[in-house]
């Protein structure tokens, strides 16, 4: 039976120590070109809000909203409240769930490279497609198409770098991929920043910007070299090795390649990595790849992100100053990330997520006290509150950067053995498209009903995760990918589910069948 309950999970055999060789040029190269993936799902997290902030977009697309937003003392909470302007946000997120898990098979058989080259096409039409929108169908489509592109690049970049990256640096390689994307959303706010000056078709020039990395996705995913792990699983041991020993910069990865071997031997005797997922050993990568990406989202941060023009135009900050205070938002998350990159596989996994969890929860809680004080619904902020309001913001995200944004991308690409590690980042980014989706579409209603409540439910959800953190996750700093089985079986949780396997697994030989 596909999938069977004998199947091994992963490799069973402790050679981490074996492991040789160093970061290489030719990986920080490839790693780069793959990453730029990333800055166009954080392009668009960034462009959108502006764009739904400009006057010209919504006079095109949504007159009620353009009028609303015209009106002196309408509501601060429910003057964006559309479910239509929603719809043009959270279209591509739904478009990306669908898409991502269209991609696992792709990436699984035709190789990383496949699903990376698919991904940068389909931003190529999406952009296009809004730039010259003309009407609300043709600017959904564009944003479904774009949506696609997310889809593939989500699920193949993160397992394209992990792979590609040494087992000592890997969790500051792979945070390339996030890097990529908050440079994407500063950027966004930048260009957003400028664009909104060039009334009424600057929002066409914001869309249509994101031409620029999708053509170097797909260029880059022509050029770039398939990961070992891929090469070896789809048969090709040979060149698997060479391509090993070049990223690695030596010709003893005896071990590390063995463990490729050994995996891929293991994956190709699975013929359902869907089913064989929701087996009870591969139960907490299962649990991560479903909690991880559902709680990123929970943080409130993509609505911050999405929403920071119109949230600080609603603050009274005016478009000008809305926009700016967003762009600086995007550059803070972009710094923040890059201390996260340098410490990452010193400091550990678990240590950033708990640390930087406790500090959002105190901003969460100081910015709605502000806002449920300071801000009615017909008021707008002082001018000192206002700068207090972006201070905490700022602190909120940088706190984010150091901690969930990286690692909720970061972890789960890490921890699934090679038979299910296409499925489980299909699960991964399917979850995360699919609650970024729920909030980007109910963000804008939420903010109108709960008001500044709305940070206070955020801060519950953090509370939340971090507990889980600290209970849960076994920290993954400096252990094998190929490895990663034996981790859960010695954590104090997870090996009450996966320990009864053990011997089971070890016991099963390399060219078991199922």
């Amino acid at each position: 039976m596909p999938g069977g309950s004998f199947a091994p999970a992963g490799v069973a055999k402790d050679r981490a120590g074996q492991y040789q060789g160093r970061l290489t040029a030719y990986v920080i190269v490839a790693c780069i070109v793959a990453a730029v993936g990333g800055s166009l799902f954080g392009y668009d997290i960034g462009i959108s809000g502006g764009v739904t902030s400009m006057d010209g977009f919504l006079e095109k697309f949504f007159k009620t909203v353009y009028k609303k937003k015209k009106l002196a003392h309408e509501n601060n909470y429910c003057k964006y409240d559309n479910q239509g302007l929603s719809a043009f946000t959270s279209s591509l997120y739904l478009a990306g769930l669908v898409s991502s898990l269209v991609a696992s098979p792709i990436t699984r058989n035709y190789g990383r490279r496949a699903s990376i080259i698919c991904g940068g096409i389909s931003f190529i039409v999406g952009a296009t497609l809004n730039a010259a929108a003309e009407n609300i169908l043709m600017l959904i489509f564009g944003r479904i198409m774009l949506g696609v592109g997310i889809g593939f690049g989500n699920q193949a970049i993160p397992l394209y770098l992990s792979e590609m990256a040494p087992t000592h640096l890997r969790g500051g390689v792979n945070m390339m991929f996030q890097l990529a994307t908050t440079l994407g959303i500063f950027t966004a706010n930048m260009i957003n920043y400028g664009t909104s000056k060039l009334e009424p078709w600057g929002w066409r020039l914001s869309l249509g910007l994101a031409l620029g990395p999708a053509l170097v996705m797909t260029v880059g995913g022509i050029l770039l070299p398939e990961t070992p792990n891929s090469m070896i699983e789809r048969g090709s041991k040979d060149k698997g090795r060479k391509l090993l020993e070049k990223i690695r910069g030596t010709q003893d990865v005896n071990a590390e390649f063995q463990d490729m071997v050994d995996a891929s031997e293991f994956a190709n005797s699975i013929k359902n990595p869907f089913r064989n997922i929701l087996e009870r050993r591969n139960r907490p990568q299962l649990v991560m790849a479903i909690f991880m990406p559902t709680f990123q989202i929970l943080t409130g941060i993509n609505s911050i992100l999405f929403y920071a023009p119109v949230l600080f135009q609603s603050m009274g900050f005016g478009g000008d100053a809305s926009l700016y205070s967003s762009a600086l938002t995007g550059g803070v998350l972009c710094l923040s990330t890059v201390v996260s990159i340098a410490t990452v596989d010193r400091l550990g996994r678990r240590f950033l997520l708990i640390s930087g969890g406790i500090v959002m929860i105190i901003c969460q809680v100081i910015v709605a006290i502000i806002l449920g004080v300071k801000f009615g619904v017909n008021q707008e902020l002082s001018k000192g509150y206002s700068i207090l309001v972006v201070a905490v913001v700022c602190l909120f995200v940088v706190a984010f950067g150091w901690s969930w944004g990286p690692l909720g991308w970061t972890v789960p690409s890490e921890i699934f053995p090679l038979e299910t590690r296409s499925a489980g980042q299909s699960i991964t980014v399917a979850v995360n498209l699919f609650f970024t989706f729920v909030i980007a579409q109910a963000f804008l209603s939420m903010l109108c009903a709960f008001k500044f409540g709305i940070f206070l439910f955020f801060a519950g959800w953090i509370t939340v995760m971090t507990i889980f953190v600290f209970v849960f996750l076994p920290e993954t700093k400096g252990v094998p990918i190929e490895e990663m089985i034996l981790l859960w079986r010695r954590h104090w949780f997870w090996k009450k589910i996966v320990s009864e396997y053990a011997d089971e697994d070890s016991s099963v030989p390399n060219n078991s069948t199922v």
